[in-house]
């Protein structure tokens, strides 16, 4: 088994993440491809997508996004919003749809509603699936209208004794502004989402805007080959060495999930040691992993939910537990500020009127030339449109 250093992982995920050099736009798919690009909070895939294409304006990403639709937005791995090639689909969701007694991604919370209404979860999505093929004539904006909208269509197909509870206000969040079944239906967008029959539409102000697959794509969402070996494939050539624990984290899957999945491609797979632990590597990335390329970029901003940052192996990147607090919260996590591939940093933006400011804390010991991180805040404030007004280091 072959030993493997921090170092060179750290290299060939910089490849493997796209953040070695600076690419084209004609390689957007590939990109956008290679693991996803979460979206929450919302903006977080436009600024990963710029860290990689820095051609990439706004004008584009929303050509490329609703117009063109040669990327796609919908609910994904660990239930968040994800931005992926439309031509991948299969991968990105058809691979999470659960099998047999499993259950399915981000619905581990339904069942407080389940137990008011004394129903099962197969009832509900059932019904809910019965009413989703409505959402080809319609475009509804914002989650709420959403989650309202559909639970007024379940409405008449429930039994008769459980349609009064079904408006009852709900047990989360604000019972002022959700149903018990729009709670429900909430839930229940997840597995819908990865059957192809709801996914995001163009943006309106600051809301989002939902139809069916269908609808916005053209075509129903088509499989093939087999999804689950494409996506753990994925997840190998970015997260690798990895484990199995690790691949059901980054899914937000249960471990019987995570299992099946991962045995679809153990013929193509082998261990290697990373810090005495035994993990699993693409055989195809033996080479590439044992001599990595050297990245063009030293330096990077990276957002707070970048790709890069999504690995389970944190001490790869950033070795102290105190820092790693800071750069991984439960939300509104801080940028990071790589040097090498190693997290040096952390950055916060903060906009003022038509400017920005930055404030960035180093590490201490941390050696990297200010000049360059500069530059890079020049470059993001032109690309969200601001001017950069001011930016200041701190240790």
């Amino acid at each position: 088994m072959d030993n493997i250093s921090k170092e060179q992982v750290r290299q060939f995920r910089l490849h493997a993440h796209h953040l070695d050099t600076w690419y084209r736009k004609a390689d957007v798919e590939g990109i956008a491809g290679a693991c996803g690009f979460q979206n929450s909070p919302p903006g977080a895939w436009e600024i990963a997508l710029y860290n990689r294409i820095p051609d990439c304006r706004q004008d584009d990403i929303k050509q490329l996004l609703e117009v063109e639709k040669t990327l796609l937005q919908a609910w994904s791995f660990r239930g968040a919003p994800v931005v992926f090639p439309t031509s991948e689909s299969d991968a990105f969701l058809s691979a999470l749809v659960s099998r047999q007694d499993e259950p399915w991604i981000y619905t581990q919370g339904i069942q407080l509603a389940l137990d008011f209404l004394q129903m099962s979860f197969g009832e509900l999505l059932f019904l809910l699936k019965q009413v989703m093929a409505k959402l080809e004539g319609e475009v509804l904006k914002s989650k709420t209208a959403l989650d309202q909208t559909l639970a007024k269509w379940v409405l008449p197909f429930l039994p008769e004794n459980k349609r009064d509870l079904w408006n009852k206000p709900s047990m989360y969040g604000n019972p002022e502004k959700q149903t018990v079944g729009g709670a429900v239906v909430s839930f229940l967008l997840r597995p819908c989402a990865f059957m192809g029959l709801v996914v995001f539409g163009k943006r309106e102000g600051i809301s989002p805007t939902f139809t069916s697959y269908k609808h916005w794509v053209g075509h129903s969402l088509e499989v093939k080959g087999v999804p689950e070996q494409k996506l753990v494939r994925k997840y190998l050539h970015c997260f690798g060495p990895a484990s199995i624990g690790g691949f059901a984290d980054w899914l937000g899957c249960s471990s019987a999930q995570a299992e099946r999945i991962w045995q679809t491609v153990t013929d193509e797979i082998e261990p290697v040691n990373l810090s005495g632990k035994e993990r699993y590597i693409l055989s195809d990335d033996k080479q590439l992993l044992l001599s990595p390329p050297q990245s063009e970029r030293e330096v990077h901003l990276l957002g707070g939910h970048d790709p890069y940052l999504g690995l389970q192996d944190r001490d790869v990147i950033l070795d102290n537990k105190a820092w790693q607090k800071q750069i991984w919260q439960t939300v509104s996590n801080p940028g990071a500020v790589l040097w090498q591939g190693e997290i040096a940093g952390m950055w916060k933006p903060k906009k003022r009127g038509k400017g920005l400011e930055i404030e960035v804390s180093l590490r201490d010991g941390a050696k990297m030339p200010k000049r360059d991180i500069k530059d890079l805040g020049d470059g993001y404030a032109l690309f969200q449109q601001l001017k950069l007004n001011k930016i200041t280091f701190s240790a």
